[in-house]
């Protein structure tokens, strides 16, 4: 290790921290100053590219552990009375044993943080030393290097399928069009591949790339964890500057694609990289029970305090009873005797000590053992196991488990959380005429009816063969029935297999892809293609095949995972062989029986099928660019083959749903670079599109635009596609102008709107797409502006939005989309159980109402007999009116009598985005607020992210209940961080969701088990152990205490103080951590079909005060039996102080053990193990330290105790009827209440032991009175009662 100057050491960290003060950061080439030394170089002010995320240093681990620890008050307690007990006139016993407990907790907490510590130091060292290669000016020529030597400033370069060591501004890359693919799989989960492109003037094709001919400054802001922005120019000697942004960007961490190599200048290093300021690694949150116990374990102080009070006075007191002073006190020194006050006041302090055993000190790590094994316990459930993912539940908090089992109020997303997020074409509106797409809708049928699993397509290098040789020669030679059940129930076996993989293509399953043209729209665009090869139906298949973001691939360039070459395990002829099974297949019946026209009258295939012949690679197509307006027509016969085996890699399900239809009616994307978009026509013939502005999507405009060059008209267009409102409020002045009520464009646009009404009650995702011709001057003025706000730092994105505002407008309607997003499995059931259960649940949305309504009625959110109030207002006075009519209609419909109510059924909610703000202002929050709790669900639409965040916000502190929010894509991140318990889904949409979570599942369906079954058991196990342990404490503490009446209040213990250690240390440790992991009150399958059993959590049932104490009371009470029913017994006798504490240890042992069965819900050979196994270490343990301690603690000693306290019959009886005195109340409470006032889950027990069939006969008779007991305008409010008592 070397020896580094602290003073040095300091400078560093101190420019550094100036270095975040300033608003920019200056990045200039290492490679001039090589030769200096670190301080002399101009980047030495920013962070290296170690990294380091463990905490400690091999001579700092004990002291820092030590510093952590103490920032929990506990330790800090019971080391200040340890270091107490070492001054004499308060010492309670011998000072090095006081040391003992607390000794023993800090040295296991310090094993598991050291331990985790160094794992995290070995994956550091395995990260720092990955291979790299670096640009040195000495060997002008990049050197491989390791990850920790590289430096901001350095140029670095990166082959194919290496990971990125640092975040990069890409400067070269050996793709002639300056483009690079990155993988981001590793960062935020997506597969899909993301285009980078080289920094403008950076990139000149065929020479190679020169970092030390790089003389420029780069200029970016500083480090944040925003994966999706950065900003920045590049400023050349003679100043001028090049804007960049995210596409520049390099991520560390992400695998280069498709790319034989990418070289740039690092611009953030080590921690400062957006990948480690987003590893925030496990998340901290307090749960309800432990803010709840923090509140007890004070109410313990109180209690410690009083009985050390009672001590001191007691001690006082007996002090002045004697005239003179007896010969076992000794005087001090000089030979005075401590004053009675003066002794009574030191005593106090000595109780503290003898009786610290109040306060729970291994609970807290108790109750982390408790945690992780519950934690063990979710992810190992294989109920929650997704096959298709290969993808189990992730636990990513670690202190909140219980809070699953108190949740009154779930917020949920609708896109990829209620729905798959597989995007599936319908239909479409274009120039007001819509076209059904009946023979599509019919596969879909089919598709549905058949039940079958979805294949994915997944790259040739990812899979073995689909199907086995003899599969294959059966469809070709044997039984064609035959076949087809054979490769069916291959096909299955194998799609389990092939979707736990991770797929290389997102959204690519025949789903998603496969689109059956409808017939009438087929003809129009023949029609069009075939006289003037130009028109709005054209046009609005190119806007549906540009307008996107769309990565362009084929089918055999293949996504390579490792380097160098590496034989195929997908057969050649796979495709092939797919085509054919596809045709052999059940579906060709259906397919089969309708007529598709290709154009020149010729029957078009069928959907499914695949060319003959699979061209080995993608040869760059050789076409002249067209600067005539002539077309472009490929020479290459081959090139119609390859054009239809090209892949598409979308960002979004939408986008690659709309670009697979464009693909159906002929118009395929076959290349795409930064600059051009080459479009294959339904007639073979190419157009090579200039790509001259991408203006993406964001949440506010609600639109994405691209301005290319039409290569016949050399005009510059500008197609958009949007939500509709973003699109036709930006359609000029069609209609505010009176004079165009009867133009064309304004008949378009109503027809046009009508059909969007319809596909939102239809349940379907609408775009509007539209276009716009731009003039030379307009373009060359606004491009411009647009360049100098992208060379921008400050107020970037508002000088971008601004830009892009301004020239969308004044837009030409071409038609609309209609995507359906499908439910997924189960969702209906999963909802119908949470209401059950007690959980208010909410959807928030950003699609149209109409969408999202039809959305909750297939979902069962909302119903059809419900009374649904919808607000849809610009106008606060008409929402204020609204919410106070509602609401007194409300509060009528609550004081109703039961068959009034009946007959309304219950109340629901839909509200847009515009009217949540204004519902949501001062003025009118209250009455919201109280509105939304009398109804049963509540359906926002049209809301942002940050409306999301702020509702969950609003109903967690106003009505106090426990909340939990389950999204699954970036736009969810406020919301799941702003609920007490976060759900992240880990679907289609990435991780970023999942990143921010406190807890990842796959599909929504797993949150009724994670919930009903997994918090229940977390809540009610975690719940009972703290009561437990409490009680145990002060159970035993109190045998001290009821000492102290007979022995002058002098702090003496009648039990050997090492047994007072090993009793909580070791003797009964373990079975109230074995009762927090596996106590299960009721099963899981009863738990599922009564979910009302939830409840108990929401209500706060397990750990009430009540509860708390009576647990103490119950504890005073065998305290009390522990020591008196011995201590007369022993009454007169003669035996020592040692003798008389055994057999009261030994009960107290039995009493708090055989209290722990009484309160077992479920035995396993687990449970009989450790309790008896306890027992077993008690007198294994004591007759040990009987037989070997014959002067441990002079002058009384424990020497041989035991062994004679067993070899006497009063020992026995005592102990015996001591455990049934202390123990009888709580056992006949229990009886009684299982016999006179059974609870629900008493009764759920009792029904698990009756036969299977009359099992789910008393079940549904539960259900059944539970819903006559509960009238509907009450059943809004379910999370304020309880079941049905006399269920």
């Amino acid at each position: 290790m070397t020896w580094t100057n602290p003073l040095t050491l300091l400078r560093q960290g101190w420019a550094r921290h100036r270095d975040r003060d300033r608003p920019v950061r200056t990045v200039v080439s290492n490679l001039p100053f090589e030769d200096l030394k670190k301080r002399d170089q101009p980047n030495r002010r920013y962070e290296g590219n170690v990294i380091k995320t463990n905490k400690y240093r091999l001579w700092s681990f004990i002291p820092m552990n030590l510093f952590e620890q103490f920032h929990r008050m506990a330790n800090i307690y019971f080391v200040g009375l340890a270091i107490l007990n070492f001054v004499p006139v308060v010492n309670a016993f011998q000072p090095e044993v006081a040391l003992i407990p607390i000794c023993v907790i800090l040295a296991l907490t310090a094993v598991k943080d050291g331990w985790e510590d160094f794992r995290r130091y070995q994956s550091d060292q395995q990260l720092n030393n990955m291979p790299c290669f670096i640009f040195s000016r000495k060997q002008m020529c990049f050197v491989e290097r390791r990850w920790k030597d590289v430096r901001v400033g350095d140029f670095v370069r990166v082959l194919s399928n290496q990971i990125i060591p640092a975040d990069i501004l890409l400067l070269h890359t050996s793709d002639p069009n300056g483009v690079c693919h990155m993988e981001t799989a590793n960062l935020d989960g997506e597969t899909n591949l993301k285009q980078r492109r080289v920094v403008p003037g950076f990139s000149t094709l065929g020479e190679p790339f020169q970092p030390q001919a790089f003389d420029s400054t780069v200029v970016c802001e500083n480090p944040n964890n925003n994966l999706n922005l950065f900003k920045g120019y590049v400023e050349r000697p003679d100043k001028r500057r090049m804007g960049f942004g995210i596409d520049s960007l390099l991520l560390r961490g992400c695998t280069v694609r498709n790319t034989d190599d990418a070289a740039g200048i690092v611009v953030y290093a080590g921690q400062d990289t957006k990948s480690m300021l987003n590893n925030s690694g496990p998340r901290y949150k307090r749960s309800k029970i432990e803010r709840k116990m923090n509140t007890d374990v004070l109410f313990c102080v109180v209690l410690l305090f009083f009985m050390c009070l009672i001590g001191a006075l007691g001690h006082s007191i007996w002090l002045e009873t004697f005239t003179t002073m007896p010969s076992y006190i000794v005087p001090d020194s000089n030979g005075n005797y401590t004053p009675s006050v003066l002794a009574g006041f030191y005593m106090f302090f000595t109780m503290i000590i003898l009786l610290q055993v109040m306060i729970p000190v291994s609970l807290y790590v108790s109750i982390e053992l408790v945690k992780m094994g519950q934690i063990y316990f979710i992810t190992q459930d294989v109920e929650l196991y997704d096959e298709e993912l290969d993808s189990r539940v992730q636990c990513r908090a670690l202190n909140i488990t219980e809070d699953l089992g108190q949740i009154q109020y779930v917020f949920s997303d609708k896109t990829g959380t209620l729905t798959e997020n597989k995007m599936v074409f319908r239909r479409c509106t274009i120039m007001g005429t819509e076209y059904c797409h009946d023979e599509n809708a019919a596969r879909l049928a089919v598709v549905n009816g058949a039940n079958e699993e979805e294949v994915t397509i997944f790259q040739q290098t990812k899979l073995p063969p689909l199907f086995p040789l003899e599969e294959i020669q059966d469809c070709h030679t044997g039984d064609r029935n035959h076949a087809n059940t054979q490769v069916t129930a291959a096909n299955r076996r194998r799609s389990k297999v092939a979707a736990g993989a991770q797929s290389d293509m997102a959204f690519s399953s025949p789903l998603e892809t496969v689109v059956v043209p409808d017939r009438k729209l087929m003809l129009e665009v023949d029609r069009q293609m075939a006289s003037i090869q130009k028109g709005p139906y054209l046009d609005f298949f190119l806007a549906l095949a540009i307008c996107n973001t769309v990565v362009v691939s084929t089918v055999t360039a293949q996504r390579q995972r490792v380097k160098g070459c590496r034989t195929s395990a997908y057969s050649g002829g796979s495709f092939h062989n797919m085509g054919q099974w596809f045709r052999k297949a059940s579906l060709r019946k259906v397919f089969s029986s309708m007529k598709f026209f290709r154009r020149g009258g010729d029957t078009l295939a069928e959907p499914f099928a695949k060319d003959e012949d699979v061209p080995d690679m993608f040869h760059s197509l050789d076409v002249s660019d067209s600067t005539t307006g002539q077309k472009v027509i490929s020479s290459e016969s081959e090139f119609k083959r390859r054009s239809e085996e090209v892949c598409f890699e979308a960002h979004s399900p939408d986008e690659a749903a709309l670009i697979h239809a464009a693909k159906a009616y002929g118009f395929t994307m076959v290349e795409r670079t930064p600059h051009y978009i080459t479009i294959k026509l339904p007639d073979d013939s190419l157009l090579k599109f200039e790509v001259l502005d991408v203006l993406t999507f964001d949440s506010t405009r609600r639109r994405m635009s691209i301005i290319v060059r039409h290569p016949h008209t050399n005009q510059i267009i500008m197609y958009t596609k949007g939500a509709d409102s973003a699109i036709m409020e930006r359609l000029g002045n069609v209609f505010s102008d009176m004079s165009q009520v009867d133009s064309v464009a304004k008949q378009i646009a109503v027809r046009t709107q009508k059909d969007l009404d319809m596909y939102a009650r239809d349940g379907l995702r609408t775009l509007c797409f539209a276009k716009k011709v731009i003039s030379e001057n307009e373009f060359k003025a606004w491009f411009a502006i647009r360049q100098e706000a992208l060379a921008a730092i400050d107020e970037k994105e508002e000088r971008l939005m601004d830009t892009a505002t301004y020239i969308e407008n004044n837009f030409t309607l071409m038609g609309a989309t209609g995507i359906e997003d499908r439910l997924q499995e189960n969702v209906p059931e999963t909802i119908q159980a949470l209401r059950r259960a007690g959980m208010q649940v909410w959807v928030l949305t950003g699609d149209k109402p109409e969408t999202a309504i039809n959305i909750a009625y297939s979902c069962k959110l909302l119903d059809h007999e419900d009374l649904v109030f919808i607000f849809s207002t610009n106008r606060k006075s008409v929402c204020k009116m609204r919410i106070e009519d509602t609401l007194g209609e409300v509060r009528r419909c609550s004081r109703s009598s039961g068959a009034e109510a009946q007959s309304r059924g219950y109340i629901q909610l839909v509200i847009d985005g515009p009217t949540l703000s204004m519902a949501m202002s001062d003025d009118l929050v209250e009455q919201f607020v109280e509105l939304c709790k009398h109804c049963r669900a509540v359906l926002c639409c049209r809301v942002t992210p940050l409306q999301k965040s702020s509702v969950v916000k609003l109903i967690r502190q106003k009505l106090r209940v426990m909340t939990l929010a389950v999204g699954d894509g970036a736009n969810d991140v406020n919301m799941i961080q702003a609920a007490d318990v976060g759900i992240g889904v880990s679907g289609q949409e990435g991780m970023q969701a999942v990143m921010a979570s406190d807890f990842a599942i796959t599909r929504f369906k797993h949150l009724q088990r994670l919930l009903l079954v997994h918090g229940h058991w977390c809540y009610s196990r975690l719940a009972n152990m703290v009561i437990y342990f409490f009680y145990k404490n002060v159970a035993y503490v109190n045998l001290l205490f009821w000492y102290q009446f007979f022995c002058g209040f002098s702090a003496t213990a009648m039990i050997d103080y090492w047994l007072m250690i090993f009793f909580n240390l070791f003797f009964t440790s373990a079975p109230p951590i074995m009762f927090g992991i596996m106590d299960k009150e009721v099963s899981d399958s009863t738990l599922l079909s009564l979910p009302e059993l939830y409840k108990r959590g929401q209500h706060s049932e397990g750990y009430r005060r009540s509860t708390f104490w009576i647990a103490i009371l119950d504890a005073f009470y065998q305290s009390l039996v522990c020591f008196f029913i011995p201590y007369w017994t022993y009454n007169g006798s003669d035996i020592g102080i040692f003798s008389f504490g055994t057999p009261m240890n030994t009960v107290s042992l039995f009493t708090i053990i055989l209290h722990l069965a009484i309160e077992i819900k479920s035995w396993t050979a687990v449970h009989w193990v450790i309790m008896v196994g306890s027992v077993l270490v008690y007198f294994i343990v004591t007759l040990a330290y009987s037989a070997i301690c014959v002067s441990c603690n002079p002058p009384s000693d424990p020497y041989w105790i035991m062994h004679k306290q067993m070899a006497d019959p009063m020992f026995y009886l005592v102990c015996i009827l001591t455990t049934v005195v202390a123990l009888l109340p709580r056992y006949t409470l229990h009886v009684l209440r299982g016999t006179l006032a059974p609870s629900p889950h008493l009764r759920a027990r009792q029904l698990e032991r009756l036969p299977p069939s009359y099992r789910e006969q008393r079940i549904r008779e539960w259900r059944g009175l539970r819903d006559t007991c509960i009238p509907p305008s009450l059943r809004s409010q379910e999370h304020s009662s309880s079941a049905c008592p006399s269920a």
